[in-house]
């Protein structure tokens, strides 16, 4: 078997998310992090024949890439990953699952039957490369999602200092109602590049849904958000 890109993309974002994963047999791989505020399930191009558990994601990604054309077997505790020309091979020895943080298929239903979202916009990659830009000049780690007049406005900023300087940017979407402070933490927004298509519920949870693959992220928000008087 063959990492294809897609599926290296995927495992390098998710390796971001939480540094152990689990993937089950078939082309779906989720995962979650360790605080439990974010979870992610996706279709790649790639079908594992097994269900695998890996301790560090991240270092099994590096081994990977030590060979050329690399082509992967597993077995049952192990998995052989072997070069185009049949000279290197490596030996990486897979972890039980059962010590490790994975989200069970009944937590990934229950997120994907969630529609009810009281603020819907999309979400560009440029929009957001801006976001991440600001946040990072500005110092701030929070986006406030806010409804006025018909737009919704992405504003970063402190919401523990009123004075602090701000970024904001206009999105085409629609709210259900105008007295709404959504915030997120910019930085539990690890999702890959794409446009997404975003919605927000008052039950403190955000779908990121990109609009070309089947790619999905579940971000909690944070306590201090508002929806209604």
């Amino acid at each position: 078997m063959q990492l294809t890109e897609l599926t290296t993309q995927m495992l390098k974002n998710y390796s971001g998310i939480n540094p152990n994963m689990v993937i089950h047999s078939g082309n779906t791989i989720s995962t979650m992090s360790e605080a439990r505020n974010i979870l992610s399930s996706c279709t790649v191009d790639t079908t594992f024949e097994q269900t695998i558990g890996l301790y560090d994601l991240n270092e099994f990604l590096g081994v990977v890439g030590l060979v050329d054309e690399p082509h992967l077997t597993f077995e049952e505790k192990m998995v052989s990953i072997g070069d185009a020309t049949g000279r290197s091979r490596i030996q990486y020895y897979l972890t039980d699952v059962d010590h490790l943080t994975s989200p069970d298929s009944a937590m990934i239903d229950k997120a994907k039957s969630m529609n009810d979202f009281e603020v819907k916009f999309t979400l560009d990659n440029e929009t957001l490369n801006k976001i991440r830009r600001a946040a990072s000049t500005l110092g701030h780690e929070t986006i406030s999602i806010t409804g006025s007049d018909g737009a919704i406005k992405l504003t970063v900023c402190d919401p523990e200092n009123k004075t602090s300087n701000t970024f904001s940017i206009e999105v085409a979407g629609e709210y259900q109602s105008e007295d709404f402070n959504f915030l997120m933490n910019i930085n539990n927004v690890k999702i890959v590049s794409g446009d997404y298509n975003v919605g927000v519920s008052s039950k403190l949870l955000s779908s990121f849904k990109h609009t070309e693959s089947d790619i999905t992220y579940w971000i909690a928000l944070e306590k201090a958000s508002t929806y209604g008087a």
